[in-house]
């Protein structure tokens, strides 16, 4: 009988990642061959593996950039019909979402890199701006997260009296702001540290802290506290 490892020579290319998963397992595959198994075949003259390098290569093999593209963009590679479009938005939306709820396990927030891991799965690569705010026990266990705006890309509106209406709801005893700047520049605007300094404020005479303010990015994040913005 033909040893399947010796028999793998003689698959075609576009079955070989599917079986180089089932023998080895999903860890052995790249990116592209990953791709391949979610489209299924090319076209006439382009292997599926083939057609997945260059679709990863348009992206310079970036998995998010990946996922920001369009089914309209993904339809522009030939070989790639409205199905193997959805097909692959599925999927790495799915990964996005996995992504989403792993970083719900990190209950205790330590430091600001903390925030960051949590939120950049949730407000890191949206196109828009988002406010989001983190409501904490005294023991600094996130007990509450919950979306207070969203806005266009030039910023957002922020509700003071429902961030401390919330907490008072869920028995918080600090606060951490947090929100994304779609531009991806790590800066803090004026409007940012005003609504910083009017919630601290606040937050002090009703005995709620306000531990941080983190803007997140695609790839980074600025912390007030660690910056002494504060």
């Amino acid at each position: 009988m033909m040893n399947e490892n010796f028999s793998i020579k003689h698959w075609s290319e576009d079955d070989k990642p599917r079986e180089k998963l089932m023998l080895k397992g999903k860890m052995a595959l790249s990116d592209a061959e990953l791709v391949a198994i979610l489209i299924g075949s090319g076209s006439r003259n382009e292997s599926a593996v083939s057609l997945s390098k260059r679709i990863l290569a348009s992206v310079e093999n970036n998995l998010n950039a990946l996922g920001k593209l369009s089914l309209k963009q993904l339809m522009e590679f030939k070989g790639i019909g409205e199905a193997k479009a959805v097909t692959i938005a599925a999927a790495l939306e799915l990964g996005r979402r996995r992504r989403t709820e792993e970083s719900i396990e990190l209950h205790k927030i330590t430091s600001s890199k903390a925030v960051f891991e949590l939120m950049q799965p949730i407000i890191g690569e949206l196109p828009h701006e988002e406010f989001w705010v983190l409501y904490l026990n005294n023991s600094n266990k996130v007990i509450y997260k919950s979306q207070l705006s969203k806005g266009g890309i030039t910023g957002t509106v922020v509700d003071i009296r429902l961030i401390f209406k919330t907490a008072f709801e869920h028995n918080a005893t600090s606060i951490i702001l947090t929100h994304n700047h779609p531009s991806g520049k790590l800066q803090a605007s004026d409007a940012d540290k005003d609504i910083t300094k009017k919630l601290k404020l606040a937050g002090d005479q009703l005995d709620i802290k306000i531990l941080d303010h983190v803007i997140i990015t695609e790839k980074g994040y600025l912390s007030f506290q660690d910056e002494g913005i504060f």
